[in-house]
């Protein structure tokens, strides 16, 4: 049952990302049919499946929220602003209450009392306890059991009240999402007094029978003083995979039966008397219960496909075959296989250095075996790190509610516009994106955005917009986050800086100097601490996390437009391609992506400038050239230029730079190794990896190395120079 309920909050998870993505598109305009279906399909799914579990909180509310918006499927209430602002604060609730339940936690029962008499203002009454709000779960006890047919062998009495006749026709997606019939007629029987009969006539014979088909249709005679809201009650896990007509009826119900397992065993007979086919499998009459997946998700990847006939496609017996199957694999198992994939990639790499040092010919049959295998690793690889990205829309979804909160405290008007949801990006970086945009976006509207009084002042529209998107750019993720506000007061930042004793009085501050005084420890513009800001943390600790995952954060602001934070974050935590160089004995790597060409330094292209300082020129323009092997310490005198090779590097920031290195042994992939975790941090290194050779060699951050060299003041005109 553990197991079968974490699967029922996994579920929950996509349903509310449904739910809320398609709330927010109502509110947009796009009250399609479909988009108003697949809200109410979210919310009803929840319910049943929080009923199978006894979770009474939840169901009650899921229950008002779903009357609410079966109103609003049917047309009687309208899509109006404030409807959709209680919807989407009902979206929440749910969610917290999901969490809640996953938790063991509870939720505070006066919120979720003001937004079911909110609910029920708005549905005009309809949702009261008296139709399912009262917790009970409509009688239904989720427990696996065997299901047998022994109860239609004799039918309990019921007092007379009303009848109703009851057609009921499974579809094959009925059954391949985990449901039976069998429970279904169980059910009904809960109610009151049945007779039920079943319709064999599309019955086909054995061997052209699909096992994943379904040609029978039930007809059920029931008498019931519960009414029809509970008899329909009894189909909402099943309603949209079944034909279903259910009708007032009047008279006695029809004493009707019929024996199941009789039907099966002269099936099973004549297949046996029948010499052209082979002994067939019998077929289970009682399984045990599942938990029915939501309604309109894909049947289960690992599900057993019967043999077809030649000729015919096995899609051609299910519907919504042709769309794309996924498993759930438990997390750890796919970071050992790429644990595993790592270790194939450090071993291919041993084993061509064992072949270029036995003196193989880059023709000879064990060379281009090598190669083969390299480029089947590569491959291999590429694979394994697909299945480990994920589009940063699972962290994106997240941010509409966090907009609409922090607008509610700020009293503030903030539209939320999301691009590039489908950009994918490793698992690992994803995990640890929420908390930066959190942050970040929390900062814009607090301190970003105006109030609406001062926006129609400016001459603005008073609602503010933060646009949050995410693209693909050489190699890495690229993640904006940019408002329209008023940008940031750089006179402000600089006098607050110095009342902290951040900087100096007498500092003199570039813009982008200015602008970044925000990310320092301990700032903040906030007038007072409240509940979103004020205490001085927040901008150092994203900027903190951003370069834990080796990325970079930079900030562009505009007086009176409004200003873009960027996160610039490597595609994956794993593996990098790299250049391998020789600094002063030491083996080092150089992120390929930040490499713009390499190039032999002339002695009269390279000029001394302030001391140690030097720089290089490079097509008419000066770069500063540093010393890797000084910079990192791994020497003390400056190297010959002429005698090295210097490797020009772009920066996040788009500063150049020359670094200086002795030789350039080749490119390569490595996989990466983190030192923190394994040694400690160590200033201009990235991390770690092993070569071929078995040796470890450190991947410089080139960032770091240029940032520490630019904060050298006998650089810095140079520097700026140099633009």
């Amino acid at each position: 049952m553990s197991a079968i309920k974490q699967t029922f909050f996994q579920e929950c998870e996509e349903q509310l990302a449904e739910l809320e993505a398609g709330l927010l598109a109502i509110e947009a305009g796009e009250a399609e049919p479909d988009t108003v279906n697949a809200v109410f399909r979210a919310v009803h799914s929840i319910k049943g499946g929080a009923g199978a579990f006894s979770l009474a909180a939840l169901v009650q509310f899921a229950h008002v929220f779903e009357t609410a918006l079966d109103q609003l499927r049917s047309g009687t209430l309208a899509p109006t602003p404030e409807l959709l602002k209680v919807m989407l604060r009902a979206a929440d609730l749910l969610a917290d209450l999901v969490q809640a339940a996953r938790t063991d936690q509870v939720v505070d029962e006066g919120r979720s009392q003001v937004l079911i008499d909110e609910l029920n203002t708005i549905g005009g009454g309809l949702a009261t306890d008296d139709d399912g709000g009262d917790g009970d779960m409509d009688g239904f006890v989720f427990n696996p059991v065997t299901v047998g047919f022994d109860f239609l062998d004799s039918v309990p009495a019921a007092p007379a009240a009303q009848s109703f006749s009851i057609r009921f026709k499974p579809r094959p997606e009925l059954y391949a999402k985990g449901n039976e019939t069998a429970l279904v007629l169980r059910e009904l029987e809960r109610l009151g007094a049945i007779a039920v009969s079943c319709n064999t006539s599309e019955l086909p014979e054995l061997g052209e029978l699909d096992p994943e088909g379904a040609y029978l249709d039930w007809s059920v005679e029931l008498t019931t003083d519960k009414g029809e809201e509970a008899v329909r009650e009894v189909f909402e896990f099943v309603e949209w995979d079944c034909e279903l007509a259910i009708q007032a009826a009047g008279g006695a119900a029809a004493d009707a039966g019929f024996d199941v397992e009789a039907l099966l065993r002269s099936i099973q007979a004549e297949a046996a008397a029948e010499p052209v086919f082979a002994e067939p499998e019998p077929l289970a009459l009682r399984e045990p219960l599942t938990m029915a997946p939501a309604p309109g998700a894909a049947p289960a990847a690992d599900a057993p496909s019967p043999a077809a006939k030649p000729g015919q496609a096995r899609g051609e017996a299910t519907a919504g075959a042709g769309a794309p199957q996924t498993i759930r694999a438990d997390l750890e198992r796919v970071d050992r296989l790429i644990d595993l994939v790592g270790e194939l990639v450090i071993n291919q790499a041993m084993l061509s250095q064992r072949v270029i040092e036995a003196g193989h010919a880059p023709g000879s049959a064990v060379a281009i075996g090598l190669d083969e295998l390299e480029q089947l690793t590569r491959e291999i690889q590429d694979c394994v790190m697909a299945i480990r990205a994920q589009a940063v829309k699972s962290v994106f979804q997240r941010m509409p509610r966090l907009v609409r909160e922090v607008a509610g405290l700020t009293g503030k008007e903030v539209r939320l516009i999301t691009d590039g949801e489908a950009t994918e990006v490793d698992k690992t970086v994803i995990d640890r994106l929420t908390d930066p945009l959190t942050h970040m976006i929390r900062n814009a509207i607090d301190h970003g955005l105006e109030a609406p009084e001062a926006r129609l002042a400016a001459g603005k529209p008073a609602e503010g917009v933060v646009r949050l998107s995410a693209m693909h750019r050489s190699g890495r993720i690229v993640i904006e986050v940019a408002d329209d506000g008023a940008g940031i007061n750089r006179p402000k930042v600089k006098q607050l800086a110095i009342a902290k004793g951040l900087i100096a009085a007498d500092a003199v501050l570039s813009d982008e100097e200015t602008d970044n005084l925000i990310f320092l420890p301990g700032f903040s513009t906030a007038a007072e601490v409240s509940n979103i800001s004020g205490r001085g943390v927040g901008m150092d600790v994203v900027k903190r996390s951003i370069q834990s995952l080796g990325g970079r954060l930079s900030i562009a602001s505009r007086p009176g437009k409004g200003s873009t934070f960027t996160m610039s974050l490597p595609l994956t935590l794993a593996v990098l391609d790299g250049m391998v160089v020789t600094v002063a004995g030491q083996t080092l790597v150089v992120p390929l992506t930040a490499i713009i060409e390499t190039l032999q330094p002339k002695a009269a292209d390279v000029h001394g400038f302030g001391g140690s300082a030097r720089v290089i020129a490079i097509r008419d323009a000066f770069t500063p050239l540093i010393d890797i092997g000084r910079a990192l310490g791994f020497r003390a005198q400056a190297t010959d230029p002429a005698a090295a090779v210097a490797i020009l590097v772009e920066t996040e920031g788009g500063r150049r730079s020359a670094l200086l290195v002795d030789t350039i042994q080749g490119q390569r992939q490595v996989v990466i190794k983190s030192l923190e975790t394994n040694y400690g941090a160590v200033p201009g290194i990235a991390a770690a990896t092993i070569l071929g050779d078995g040796r470890v060699a450190l991947i410089l951050d080139v960032d770091a190395v240029v940032a520490e060299t630019h904060a050298d003041a006998t650089l810095e005109p140079v520097l700026k120079a140099a633009g």
